[in-house]
């Protein structure tokens, strides 16, 4: 009888210490797991939005990936203006449009890699993306001479290995801060005034090369920036250069604050050694 007494004593100890360290490893699991995916969300890359700058400027681009009707009038506009500009180009649009990429570079204007045939990078493999890149960047340099320097993502979508693979190809890339809309064909009046509402000092714009009323806006917009003192330059001539960081948050470039230089430690006089007699 007391054997049987001890037997369930240990059993409940032994069942006891089981429900404890499944309790244990089941706390430790849900931990790591919200460490796990605090830490994911802490180390998410974001591309560049705009840029904090003391200066007021500005810079607006374009995306061509269909149609090229209305770009020889952005053009003129934009030379009437006095403006340089940048626009992210696909492979598919550099194809179809050669003499337009030419005119485009002769005019002085910016050109940034758009990717090669517009697909959703986000989806795509390290390899893939990086093909995206480089044989547009290809086709871009044999017409111009120049290397492009910046990417877009497609649809504005990327993940860490789309900024990553960009990078490591020698590419910056790029977003925007404020949104023109003109791909939505809402009208001359509604475009320009979105574009004034939002823009301030280090804002990048994006337009589209072949939207319906951009070129009924883009004057309207121009003249009213350069009224209020605005310098508008290409994207690469707004970006910080080096000694920079991109704020997880917001995706605005910001530059380092450089720290104190630390005080020399002060030299203490050295006593000789007494040599003993």
């Amino acid at each position: 009888m007391r054997w049987v007494v001890m037997r369930r004593c240990d059993l409940f100890r032994w069942g006891l210490f089981v429900v404890i360290l499944g309790a244990g490893l089941l706390l430790a699991t849900g931990l790591a797991g919200q460490v796990s995916r605090a830490s994911a969300r802490q180390q998410r890359d974001v591309p560049i939005y705009s840029v904090d700058t003391g200066e007021k400027k500005v810079a607006i681009s374009f995306d061509a990936a269909w149609g090229a009707d209305d770009t020889p009038k952005l053009l003129e506009i934009l030379k009437q203006h006095h403006v340089k500009t940048t626009f992210f180009l696909t492979g598919i649009w550099v194809k179809k449009y050669p003499e337009m990429v030419k005119a485009i570079a002769a005019e002085g204007h910016e050109i940034g890699n758009h990717s090669l045939t517009h697909p959703h990078c986000s989806s795509l493999s390290g390899v893939e993306i990086k093909k995206e890149l480089v044989e547009n960047d290809a086709l871009i340099y044999n017409l111009t001479g120049k290397h492009a320097t910046l990417f877009r993502p497609p649809f504005g979508e990327y993940n860490n290995l789309v900024l990553q693979t960009a990078r490591s190809s020698g590419f910056e890339a790029i977003q925007w801060s404020v949104d023109s809309l003109d791909w939505q064909d809402i009208g001359k009046e509604a475009i320009t005034e979105r574009v004034l509402k939002n823009i301030k000092p280090g804002a990048i714009v994006l337009f589209h090369n072949n939207a319906k009323y951009t070129p009924e806006a883009l004057p309207v917009i121009l003249d009213a920036l350069q009224q209020q003192g605005y310098q508008i330059v290409p994207v690469s001539g707004l970006l910080l250069k080096d000694n920079y960081y991109i704020e997880r948050s917001s995706g605005i470039q910001k530059q380092k604050r450089m720290s104190a230089p630390q005080a020399k430690p002060i030299l203490q006089p050295v006593t000789p050694e007494l040599i003993p007699e």
